[in-house]
């Protein structure tokens, strides 16, 4: 798999090395970002016809899935950009399209505002015409990549037309953007998620992506898939990278009075036999959410609703029993398992919500409209 033989020298030489700090100094990872534009790995999902890789949303879970091992924060940031790729690559302009596939252009979804807060399908966030342009008015809640990436694919009320949205390609750059705060969180502290509020943003009535009232069709047949997939990606990557450290210290911590290690003990084995149980089911499940989409079978819609919630709510509980494995050494900052702990927390409260999740897996399973 060449795109992975390319992300391999990525993770060991410019991630590795940083990880930490991202976490602690809450630093955006503008060097493996760099990295992986010289990789042509941001170019992944791009059609070749502009420069891209050409693959598709197995590839981009895989690569999402190993970064997040070593670096949720980077992971995420991926994730999103891939997300937004996948809006651009459908509705955007060539120009963009080709600066993404070379490398050169990052972009993030912006869809949570304020106003409706999880309920990323309903913005309240206004356009309204302005001569031969449009002006966009919002306060955007979270926004990962904030002021770090090129552009935004940004939702707001429909400009004219009926319908519960309408998408934009937004210029980071664009005059009335403002970042009300910055992020000090609890995890996923590199990935610049914060809100933007917009004030009288001008843009180009060509930066429409798609027909106007039309944002709430793109969100849920090519944005949601996308996003739930990928999210599941960034925890079952973690999962692996909160197990693994966890297995290295228990082989490796030796108890020298009784000459065995922690390894011996049924019970240590028995919790990491769970998470490992865990992390396996998790990831079938992503697979089979990537088979579905692919295939475009009837229970796609099911699969996708499920895999984002199931694999967050398991993170929690696979890191879990990391740092219960490896006792007092898991909270020392370089074992990295506390970091992948606290990132863990992040994508159940992400929107949509493990909660909202489960409200439409209920309505989808007993024949009730989503919406």
């Amino acid at each position: 798999m060449r795109h992975l033989d390319l992300l391999a020298p990525v993770l060991s030489d410019t991630l590795a090395p940083l990880a930490q700090r991202i976490d602690s100094e809450a630093r955006f990872p503008r060097e493996v970002l760099r990295a992986l534009g010289d990789a042509g790995l941001l170019g992944l999902v791009s059609a070749s016809s502009v420069g891209g890789m050409g693959l598709g949303l197995a590839e981009a879970a895989q690569v999402v899935s190993r970064i997040a091992q070593s670096c949720p924060s980077t992971a995420m940031v991926v994730c999103m950009h891939y997300c937004a790729t996948a809006v651009i690559e459908q509705l955007g302009d060539t120009p963009v399209r080709q600066a993404i596939a070379q490398g050169k252009h990052l972009s993030t979804l912006a869809f949570s505002e304020a106003d409706s807060r999880s309920h990323f399908w309903a913005p309240t966030g206004t356009a309204r015409g302005d001569g031969d342009g449009v002006v966009l008015d919002a306060r955007k809640s979270w926004v990962t990549s904030a002021f770090e990436a090129d552009s935004y694919v940004w939702s707001s009320k429909p400009l004219a037309a009926e319908g519960a949205s309408t998408l934009w390609l937004v210029d980071a750059k664009a005059d009335g953007l403002s970042q009300p705060g910055h992020f000090d969180g609890l995890g996923l502290r590199g990935n610049a998620s914060t809100p933007i509020t917009a004030k009288g943003v001008r843009l180009r009535a060509g930066d429409r992506l798609g027909e106007d009232g039309k944002g709430f069709d793109t969100m849920m047949g090519a944005v949601l898939p996308w996003f739930t997939t990928l999210s599941a990606a960034c925890s079952v990557g973690l999962m692996e990278g909160a197990l693994s450290r966890a297995i290295g210290h228990v082989g490796q911590t030796r108890h020298l009075h009784l000459d065995s290690s922690l390894a011996d003990l049924p019970t240590i084995r028995a919790y990491l036999a769970r998470a490992r149980i865990k992390t396996d089911m998790a990831q079938a499940l992503l697979d089979d959410t990537v088979a579905a989409i692919g295939a475009g079978r009837p229970d796609t819609m099911l699969r996708v609703l499920e895999v984002k919630a199931a694999a967050a709510e398991t993170a929690l509980e696979v890191t879990d029993i990391a740092m219960r494995v490896c006792g007092g050494a898991a909270f020392r900052k370089e074992a990295g398992i506390e970091r992948l702990f606290r990132d863990a927390r992040a994508s159940s409260v992400m929107a949509p919500t493990s909660d909202v999740l489960y409200d439409f897996i209920g309505k989808a399973i007993t024949g009730l409209p989503l919406f």
